[in-house]
């Protein structure tokens, strides 16, 4: 074989083992394309908590203001995949109109955060702004707050088994394997419940299950 040939033949096999741009984008976010995931995580924030540990800084501010007396609002909606997750699904494209943030109202802390998740998760979703708020409202009606947390006014202890058992009591086909409780410091931060792609069931997710808090003991800060 000439030097010529033998050139040609590394420079084509170079180029089939060397991965494109979009193949490593696709890889480094965990899914190939807008819509193109196993489900969505619904994150619920426990606003006392987070603002504990976050100060009330950049977006958070409305959540954290004094008065706010905010428990659980939604953090987001995220599509995920049995192994990570897709974010920055390519560029926005549609900004939320206004119309869109109507559907957004009363469920997010500030129509900051909501444009936010779009951007980082809902454009991973597939669907338009309008109907990516509509499916947060859809999931979070899905979810009932357990008793004990709805209007927390003195701080509670918690182990995260038992916060997980309050949440299934309340939410009838909801498992502990279906869910997971996100803590930092020893501090409530959130619940993330798992639904099926089309919303209309809670599932199993193993690896956002792993991820919970592994804190002996969890401080439900009160509302405030």
């Amino acid at each position: 074989m000439s030097l010529t040939r033998i050139g040609l033949a590394l420079v084509a096999a170079l180029t089939l083992a060397a991965p494109t741009a979009e193949a490593q984008w696709r890889s480094q976010r965990g899914g190939s394309a807008p819509g193109d995931f196993d489900f969505y995580v619904l994150a619920l924030s426990w606003s006392p908590g987070f603002c504990e540990l976050d100060g009330g800084r950049g977006r958070a501010r409305e959540q954290c203001e004094s008065g706010a007396d905010l428990g659980f609002v939604v953090h987001g909606l995220w599509p995920q995949n049995e192994r990570g997750y897709p974010s920055d699904c390519g560029p926005s494209g549609r900004t939320p109109s206004r119309i869109a943030m109507q559907q957004a109202e009363g469920l997010f802390p500030s129509e900051g955060l909501a444009r936010y998740q779009w951007r980082k998760h809902g454009t991973c979703s597939g669907s338009s702004p309008s109907d990516y708020f509509s499916d947060v409202r859809r999931a979070r009606e899905k979810v009932a707050i357990p008793p004990p947390l709805q209007k927390s006014e003195r701080d509670q202890t918690w182990t995260a088994i038992d916060l997980e058992r309050a949440f299934v009591a309340a939410n009838p086909g909801l498992r502990t394997d279906m869910m997971s409780v996100a803590c930092s410091r020893g501090v409530l931060q959130e619940v993330r419940i798992c639904f099926s792609k089309d919303l209309r069931n809670f599932r199993t997710c193993q690896e956002v299950d792993r991820s919970g808090c592994r804190t002996r003991e969890i401080t439900v800060k009160a509302v405030r």
